[in-house]
Order: structure tokens, then C-alpha cells, then sequence
């Protein structure tokens, strides 16, 4: 694999479309010039690489300019970004599902294996991601890379990540985790009422300052970034003073003398397992979802992404340790989502549990890709233009992380939290895995299609390789029974969250129909256009038109 340096953006001039205020109209296209050597750093303000040199690469209905127009513009550098990747993974999960996933593979030293099978996978799909975004420099992530691939039938591979996005996105996990230590910590009956009253208000507050104040919503992510991990830092140096023998804890051995007695033997345990470990390292894409506000997107994407997952991955592996070296099985099996509060209580104290509880589930939402599908001309509920634009600061759109609100607040309200704890997590997972095989099946078919356009960055094939084989097994395996057919969501059944994941996709193309086919029927079709709102975003919008 090449070195990460030594593949940097070279600059070339792209599709220019330029717009009245209202209605666009495309100009001559320049055709791209010489590329500069590649050792030259640039930043991608005036075009876009791939787009540049074959036009039949753009992605949706948007060229590169028209599509990071609007907004803050390029304002987030490496350090942001960096905090962006580790503030998203380190959230609620490591401080909370080490005991489900314990408990799924039943001895410590499975589930410490499964967070280090989850490192090696993560990084493998950040390379992918790493390929494709120098390619397509632009927000939306899986959305983009999706549409520039599977092109036809049209609009269908961006209807399919709409229904997962906007059905599944899901910040309702850390919520409920950061109520229950809420809860915990001041001796209080986790009723399910008061977890959920709680949990909301956490939505509600971060929703509303990333979408009012964004300048300090960045300010307060990166804070709490820094001091979380300060935090997991402090967990893993005290972990091995435990280890040593140095604490309260007078056994610290006991988990790991024999690591491995009690593992699992099926396969459906260690899958829905993984999609927990794989949750947890979730994050290592956030900036593929905002590089329209990326400051030199390429170069800033190879160095942010490596360094905040390399960071995180060592930190959450030896969390793992730190607990299993703190507390029994039993305790672990039983302390449900607060094993970071068993840890702190065990090695500490009651009054530790109480410092930890604060910075737990805080973390910045991905609402880029709400906006991208907006601005796409996917029809939603009150306009397309109201979704996509930055309304009302013309800063942050607001309305993007209302569409991520709403999920959420609709799954906190449903089943118990201790049940929709993990469930959220496995059907999470699942269609994402789904989408995941597509990305790297799409990498594999660009680089057989359009081998000669340029790649700041290519993934060694043995790792995208990998990393399909991983996740066909990750699709299969769900479905095969576990020991007793009892899953880790009882009363639920084993399988419910394959089927809810499936439905969603399946959802996705019949909402695809409805919009693109149904219409024909009656002799009527979508005819696209594109509007300039009044804060610079450009968006493609779609009349219902008759067929001439």
C-alpha cells in the first residue's frame, strides 16, 4: 500500500456551472488542464479530480462547484477533523457495550479478540473510504460513492442510503446510555420514563446548539472531545495500575487467567457481537460526511482519518482489559450499560462514578448526509429546499439534524432502554453492512472500469478484500441460529433485526417506485432543475411534468 504523503491532490479545473439567483443554467465546460506534480499540496477550491477528467463520474444531479456551494464554506482543519473522528468513537459505546458484547461471546478473551478483528476491519474500510473520498472530495459519504457507481436505475442507490439514513439514523444509543449513568451515579430508579425524559432532553439540547450556534457547538465537540479522551486515557493507565496490583481490586487476574473458558461456539453470537464492536469504531467516515467544509479535503482526510481511529483503537483495547481486570463476569454480565461506572466504582469508589457520568454520551452528530439528500432532490416531507438549506442562521442547517432528531426521539419512546439499547445497535448495523458491501463491490468496479483516472490514494486490494469478505459474513451469519434460538434481545426474536434492517431497504425501493415508475402510469414524470437558496446552496428540485 502507498505511503498516505505521497499521494496528494493535483489540481485541475473542473465543470463550472454558474446560476442566476434562482434557476442555473450550465456555461461552456472548460476542459481540464495540466496536472501539476504531485508532490504539489493543493487544495480542491477550483474542481474536483475525477469529475475533471470524466465527466461520467459526477455523482448525482449536482456538479463539484454546485454542490459545495453555500454554507461556512471551508473552515474545518486536521485538528478538527481529527476530533471529529474521535469524538464520534469515543461516545457512549466504550463505556457502555464491553458487557453486551461479553456476554454475547461469553469469556473475555473472545470479546478482546472481536475489538481487535474490529480494529483491523475499521482501518481496512478507512483505506477504502480513504480511495474514494480523494476521489470525490465532496460531503455525503456512502451517498456519494453510491451514485457515482450504481447508476442505473437512476436515483436508486440514493433512495436506498436515504431510507437507512434518515429510518436508522439513530443518536438515540448514546442518549440513553448517558441517562442510565445519569441515573446510576445519583442513586436514583432507572425507571423507563425517567431514562427517556432525560435522553430526549439530551437530543433536544445538542440538536439545537450545533443548529443554532455551530460556531460553539464545534467549540463545545471539541472540548468534550479532548477531555473524553483524557478520560479513556485515564481508564487505560489505571487499568494496568490495577493489573499491577495497586488498587483496591483484589484479584485483578481472575478474568484473565484463563481468557477463553466459555466462549461461544456460534456463529450468529459473534456476528451480532461484531456489529456492536463495529458501532463502537463507527466514526472513522465522519469526515467523508462533511468535506464540503473541509480545508485541503484530501490531504486533511489521509491524515485525519489514520490518526483518529490509530488513536482510538489502541485506547478502546486496552479499556477492554482495564475492565475485565476491575470486576468479574458476573458483575460485567450484570451492571448493563454502565460498565465504565463499575470500573470507576470498583477501582475508586461511588463518588468517581459520578465525574464520569457527564462526558459519556456527548458527541457531534453527522447531519451532512441529511443535507446532501436533500439537496440531491430525494422528495421529503415540506420541500427539499426547506431540508437542505442552513435555515435559520445560514451557518448550520438546522433542519438536517431535525431530520436526525426525529428517529431518534421515535426510538426512545418505543421499547424498554435496556432492550432498545442493543437493538438499536444490531439493526443499525445490519442494512450498514449491507451498504458497506456495495461501497467496496463499487471500488472494485471502478478500478476494473476506470483504471486510468486518478487516485490520490489506492487501497491495497488485499485489504478491500478483506473487508468484503467480512462484511457477506456479517450478513449471513445473523440468520443462522443461535444456541436455545435465543438472541441478545430477548423477548425479541433472534432474527427481528435483520428483518427490520431488510424492510428498511425494502421500503427504499418501493419509495424509489413510487417516485420513478408509479408516475409514468398516468403519463407523468419528474423533470429535475436546479435552485440557488438564499444562503448559496445550490439543490436540485424535481416537477411533476406530462409526458409530451
Amino acid at each position: 500500500m502507498p505511503p498516505l504523503l505521497r499521494y496528494t491532490p493535483s489540481r485541475a479545473t473542473a465543470t463550472a456551472e454558474t446560476a442566476s439567483s434562482d434557476v442555473l443554467e450550465a456555461k461552456d465546460v472548460k476542459e481540464p488542464e495540466a496536472l501539476v506534480h504531485e508532490s504539489d499540496i493543493s487544495s480542491l477550491h477550483n474542481g474536483e479530480i475525477v469529475t475533471a477528467e470524466d465527466p461520467d463520474l459526477n455523482p448525482g444531479e449536482l456538479s463539484f462547484v454546485e454542490d459545495t456551494s453555500g454554507g461556512m464554506g471551508r473552515h474545518l482543519g486536521v485538528f478538527t477533523c481529527t476530533m471529529l473522528i474521535v469524538g464520534r468513537i469515543i461516545g457512549s459505546a466504550i463505556f457502555s457495550t464491553p458487557s453486551s458484547i461479553l456476554n454475547s461471546v461469553g469469556s473475555p478473551g473472545a470479546s478482546i479478540m472481536l475489538w481487535v478483528a474490529g480494529f483491523v476491519l475499521s482501518f481496512c474500510g478507512l483505506f477504502i473510504w480513504l480511495e474514494l473520498g480523494s476521489m470525490f472530495p465532496r460531503s455525503g459519504g456512502e451517498k456519494v460513492y453510491l451514485e457515482a457507481v450504481y447508476r442505473k436505475p437512476k436515483h436508486l442507490a440514493t433512495i436506498l442510503f436515504a431510507a437507512n439514513a434518515m429510518i436508522l439514523g439513530f443518536t438515540a444509543s448514546s442518549c440513553i446510555v448517558f441517562a442510565s449513568n445519569i441515573l446510576v451515579a445519583a442513586g436514583m430508579v432507572a425507571t423507563r420514563w425517567a431514562e427517556r425524559g432525560i435522553a430526549i432532553g439530551v437530543m433536544f439540547f445538542a440538536t439545537f446548539i450545533h443548529g443554532l450556534t455551530p460556531k460553539l457547538g464545534i467549540a463545545i465537540m471539541n472540548v468534550l472531545t479532548v477531555i473524553k479522551i483524557v478520560l479513556l486515557l485515564f481508564v487505560c493507565v489505571a487499568g494496568f495500575v490495577v493489573l499491577g496490583g495497586g488498587t483496591r481490586v483484589k484479584d485483578p487476574h481472575a478474568m484473565l487467567r484463563n481468557a477463553f473458558a466459555g466462549s461461544s461456539h456460534s456463529s450468529f453470537d459473534y456476528a451480532t457481537a461484531m456489529f456492536k464492536v463495529l458501532n463502537a469504531y463507527g466514526g472513522w467516515s465522519n469526515v467523508n460526511y462533511v468535506l464540503n467544509n473541509v480545508k485541503d479535503p484530501v490531504r486533511t482526510l489521509m491524515i485525519a482519518g489514520p490518526l483518529g481511529l490509530g488513536i482510538c483503537s489502541v485506547m478502546m483495547i486496552l479499556a477492554n482489559v482495564a475492565y475485565f481486570a476491575a470486576a468479574s463476569k458476573e458483575e460485567i454480565d450484570n451492571t448493563g450499560l454502565t460498565v465504565a461506572s463499575l470500573f470507576f466504582g470498583n477501582v475508586f469508589g461511588a463518588q468517581a462514578q459520578i465525574a464520569l457520568t457527564i462526558f459519556v454520551a456527548l458527541r457531534l452528530f453527522s447531519f451532512a448526509a441529511y443535507v446532501e439528500l436533500a439537496k440531491e432532490g430525494i422528495p421529503l416531507p415540506f420541500g427539499n429546499k426547506f431540508w437542505a438549506s442552513n435555515w435559520p442562521t445560514g451557518k448550520s442547517p438546522l433542519p438536517g439534524l431535525i431530520v436526525h432528531l426525529i428517529p431518534s426521539v421515535i426510538i426512545i419512546l418505543g421499547p424498554p432502554p435496556t432492550v432498545a439499547y442493543p437493538f438499536i445497535l444490531d439493526v443499525d448495523g445490519y442494512p450498514g453492512q449491507i451498504i458497506n458491501l456495495f461501497v467496496v463491490v463499487g471500488l472494485f468496479w471502478l478500478r476494473y472500469t476506470k483504471p486510468n483516472v486518478t487516485r490520490p490514494f489506492k487501497v491495497w486490494w488485499p485489504f478491500a478484500l478483506f473487508f468484503l469478505a467480512a462484511s457477506v459474513f456479517l450478513i449471513v451469519a445473523p440468520f443462522l441460529r443461535p444456541p436455545g434460538g435465543i438472541g441478545d434481545t430477548p423477548p425479541l426474536p433472534y432474527y427481528l433485526y435483520c428483518l427490520v434492517g431488510l424492510a428498511v431497504l425494502a421500503f427504499g425501493v418501493l419509495y424509489w417506485a413510487a417516485w420513478k415508475i408509479v408516475p409514468g402510469w398516468f403519463g407523468y414524470e419528474f423533470v429535475p432543475r436546479k435552485e440557488r437558496l438564499s444562503d448559496g446552496t445550490v439543490v436540485a428540485l424535481f416537477s411533476l411534468k406530462k409526458i409530451e
